[in-house]
């Protein structure tokens, strides 16, 4: 399984998305299962019964994934942040944390009001105070750091494939698909 981890609106599901596409390996968004357990959006329940509670039930959808996905897994930015959360992803997966500066998260996300933590009256401040307070949190959970600064999607998807195949570990379906049969007839 490969985990992307980072703060909200550093890339990780569409960036997810496509490096699935490009291994042909499932896909899934961890705040898309967490909507699809509730039956509310992440936003409403998060208003409704608060941070913790969304943590306890963001913990124990991220356990049955780390178990039973064997794609790649985009996690919600807060992810990481309960430790039993960060060693289950690290001992299951491959955790990249896709690293994106407050000011390039902000220029991505400055429209979007569907963003919980970031629905306060200076988000490029607050963008910055979970900078602080999480990268050495997602650092701790990755195993590798991939530096966003404006590569496009694609950039990233290579990056983090030439990653996989410097340590050996592209998916199975990845390794099959480039592999011709032994007895195959020029």
């Amino acid at each position: 399984m490969l985990v992307l981890v980072g703060l909200p609106g550093s890339g990780k599901t569409t960036v997810g998305r496509q490096l699935a596409r490009r291994l042909s390996i499932p896909f899934v968004d961890s705040d898309h299962a967490i909507e699809n357990r509730l039956g509310c959006s992440v936003r409403e329940y998060f208003e409704r019964e608060g941070e913790d509670r969304f943590r306890d039930i963001e913990s124990d959808v991220l356990d049955d994934l780390s178990q039973n996905h064997p794609g790649v897994l985009s996690t919600g930015g807060g992810s990481v942040l309960r430790p039993e959360n960060r060693q289950r992803l690290r001992e299951r997966g491959r955790v990249f944390y896709l690293r994106s500066s407050p000011e390039e998260v902000f220029r991505r996300l400055r429209y979007d009001q569907n963003r919980p933590l970031l629905q306060v009256s200076d988000p490029m401040a607050r963008l910055r105070d979970l900078f602080e307070t999480r990268d050495p949190i997602y650092k701790e959970a990755a195993h590798y750091v991939i530096e966003t600064n404006r590569p496009s999607v694609s950039t990233l998807v290579h990056m983090i494939i030439r990653q996989l195949e410097h340590i050996g570990e592209l998916p199975p379906a990845q390794k099959t698909a480039n592999v011709q049969p032994t007895n195959a007839r020029p």
